[in-house]
């Protein structure tokens, strides 16, 4: 849906559109929608048992009564460029503007499980996101920064044991006890191998991997989420508003499951659970889609769990607005893309919210742009009233038959995957992934052919566009992390590295914990490669199959 632009932002000129484009009547989904909705659409529904009020059981209008009268979201704006430093920087900027959490973003080569120095990093260190080595760039991160006055979330799969090891060590050395974090691991290693591709290792001892951070934050760290089951990214790769609720809540399941056969009580790690969804452009499907989820997980967790405790039942999630829908063609656009992709979720109950930056189909966002994306977040929650009324929406004709179509095809979906074995089977057969692209091809024949309308890309185009201040980094970025990684192997108890990551690679030969070497690999200044090296010498690395 995007071009490509100069490295000043500008982009190429266009003839213009004047027509009127056709009106389509369809979701962003495809989905059809009738022209009037009303009572011949509610009957047979029971709205003590599927909608009830919000706070109660399925948690259809909202996990909690009071809605965002007792507590508004958390605006927790996604952030990470060059080095620690750098990025330092830019979190406390946005802490001062009033943002009341951090998201880390890590650049590839991290998100890999490669160091700098790694062949395979060329180009790529510190240009989409943080680059983290070592603990001393997890040090500097968070430099001035109080790690137990502050959430943070890390979106981080593959090493993010490695990374949540970091995390709890700064910790440490600053006096906070693990028992007061607040945050979220990413760690979602399913919709990697689903959507996003960024994975390491095989599906079975991935799952492992996430296994024991359930089992390792239940004991220690009993205020973290160690899993942010994401559907963002599914939706990202094209996948349609129902493929996104099912693939993402089965994916929750799965680790459910792999925790249950564990030996761990479903209600000590479950309410450490959470979500993240995508917040697309169709405004009352994106609403639909998140009263379904709650209740989907509700009736899932006490029915097919046996889970007793309402807070296993209640589905707590983060909502990012669609990176896929902004274009690089009249980026202030994007502006009003996220304003009424972020309104959506706040109507539809979000626990904590990120809206993307006007420039981001660009590059990396610049500090004013981040920091007007996060008062769109502050517009709504303090001007617009959307606050003040929980679920306004609910009783809505059209909102609550959408929420029941969406509910049904993700239970659909459910009962194909179990036939097929589970999540891990179907990832492995490539049914998700043949699904998404399916769907992602279709939607972009629409565009292509007109019949799915986006302003200024395909209608309303313009002739010249003025370019666009962008943030660039620079090859520096590599230079300095390759010269202080040059320092700390120089400086650090070599010995000691290396019984540690022998440990490491003992623990993953047998079926003990995992964590604890970990956490010894970090003290003693082990690299992320070479963490995730130790486990590749065992596990292998993963390669999708091409027939998918």
């Amino acid at each position: 849906m995007t071009t490509l632009a100069g490295k000043d932002g500008t982009v190429a000129a266009s003839a213009t559109t004047t027509a009127e484009p056709a009106r389509d009547f369809t979701s962003v989904s495809g989905r059809e929608v009738a022209p009037v909705y009303g009572p011949a659409d509610d009957a047979g529904r029971d709205h003590a048992r599927d909608v009830a009020t919000p706070g109660a059981y399925p948690y259809t209008r909202g996990i909690h009564a009071s809605g965002y009268r007792g507590k508004l979201w958390t605006m927790r704006q996604f952030a990470g460029f060059g080095t620690a430093a750098d990025t330092n920087e830019r979190y406390k900027a946005l802490l001062a503007a009033g943002g009341t959490g951090l998201s880390v973003a890590f650049d590839l080569p991290t998100l890999m499980g490669r160091d700098p120095d790694h062949p395979l990093s060329l180009g790529e260190v510190g240009k989409c996101g943080v680059s983290v080595v070592t603990l001393a760039d997890m040090e500097a991160l968070f430099e001035g920064i109080d790690l137990g006055t502050v959430s943070t979330s890390m979106t981080i799969n593959s090493p993010a044991p490695m990374l949540l090891a970091m995390y709890l060590v700064v910790a440490e050395r600053q006096g906070v006890p693990w028992s007061r974090l607040n945050g979220t691991l990413q760690n979602d290693i399913l919709k990697e191998f689903i959507a996003q591709k960024e994975y390491i290792y095989p599906p079975r001892p991935s799952m492992r991997l996430i296994v024991d951070t359930f089992r390792f934050c239940g004991a220690h760290v009993p205020r973290w989420n160690p899993i942010s089951v994401s559907g963002y990214h599914i939706r990202e790769a094209g996948a349609t508003a129902a493929q996104e609720l099912a693939f993402t809540l089965r994916d929750g399941i799965e680790y459910v499951q792999w925790g249950v056969d564990a030996g761990l009580d479903v209600d000590a790690f479950v309410p450490r659970m959470s979500f993240f969804f995508n917040a697309h452009n169709d405004f009352f499907e994106e609403i639909a889609k998140y009263r379904a989820a709650r209740r989907i997980w509700a009736r899932v967790m006490r029915d097919r769990f046996g889970a007793r405790s309402e807070k296993s039942w209640q589905l707590r999630f983060h909502t990012q607005t669609a990176g896929v829908s902004l274009t690089a063609q009249q980026p202030y656009n994007n502006v009003v893309r996220t304003a009424i992709q972020a309104l959506a979720g706040v109507l539809g109950g979000t626990n904590s919210l990120h809206t993307n930056s006007l420039d981001e189909a660009l590059a990396l966002p610049t500090t004013e742009s981040a920091t007007l994306a996060l008062r769109t977040q502050q517009i709504l929650a303090y001007e617009s009233g959307v606050a003040n009324v929980v679920d306004p929406l609910g009783g809505s004709w059209y909102v609550e038959k959408l929420t029941d179509e969406l509910e049904a095809e993700a239970l659909a979906t459910f009962d194909r995957i179990d036939r097929m074995g589970g999540m891990v089977a179907a990832i492995e057969a490539g049914y998700p992934q043949r699904e998404i692209a399916e769907s992602a091809y279709r939607f972009q024949q629409a565009v292509e052919t007109g019949r799915k309308v986006v302003v200024g890309v395909n209608a309303f185009v313009a002739d010249q566009e003025a370019p666009l201040e962008i943030l660039y980094i620079d090859d520096s970025v590599a230079e300095t992390q390759l010269a202080q990684l040059a320092r700390i192997k120089a400086s650090r108890d070599a010995a000691a590295v290396a019984t540690s990551l022998a440990s490491l690679r003992a623990a993953a030969r047998g079926d003990g914990p995992l964590m604890e070497p970990l956490l010894d690999a970090v003290r003693a200044y082990a690299t992320v490669g070479e963490m995730c090296d130790a486990l590749r010498e065992v596990w292998g690395e993963y390669t999708e199959r091409a027939e998918f």
